[in-house]
């Protein structure tokens, strides 16, 4: 069993990891739905301010603070390489900064942005609309499983 500075970093990323899982299920689950049934400029502007808040240290320190600690876990689990948890720490690590925050930034983000970039109001904010909530939903559904799945198998690392 996985023990000292190594159980508390582990136990961290469980918790880290689990709890970005549920800010995505929520958000993949009745948040977008809920946005997608306003009003296109009410959904676009609502959806701007989501994403303004999203970049506060609230979340942020979450959120980033959980691909750091999944680097660090990495980092010292190829310099340890520990009799146990090892494949577990490391594929645990891999879904967090990959199919979370890398997957974020390819993909989620960059949807965001454009979404910023329109004035509410516009036929052109209400084409684009639900092309927008499709799309980001489809990416903040892989983040969802990759980040549970990140967790479990932190999880896993510490039986």
């Amino acid at each position: 069993m996985i023990e000292g500075p190594y159980f508390v970093l582990t136990v961290l990323g469980v918790l880290g990891t689990g709890l970005v899982a549920g800010v995505f299920c929520g958000f993949s689950t009745f948040v977008m739905q809920g946005l997608a049934a306003l009003p296109p400029a009410q959904g676009v502007a609502a959806m701007n301010a989501i994403n303004v808040s999203a970049v506060r240290p609230p979340f942020m320190l979450v959120f980033a603070g959980q691909a750091v600690l999944s680097a660090v876990i990495a980092v010292v689990t190829f310099v340890l390489w520990p009799d146990e948890g090892t494949v577990e720490l490391l594929v645990g690590s891999g879904l967090y900064l990959f199919g979370v925050f890398g997957l974020t930034m390819m993909a989620n983000v960059p949807r965001n942005d454009a979404l910023a970039r329109l004035d509410p109001g516009t036929r052109e904010a209400a084409a684009y609309w639900p092309t927008y909530v499709r799309e980001w939903t489809l990416w903040n559904h892989v983040r969802t499983v990759a980040s549970a799945a990140a967790a479990v198998t932190y999880l896993l690392a510490l039986s």
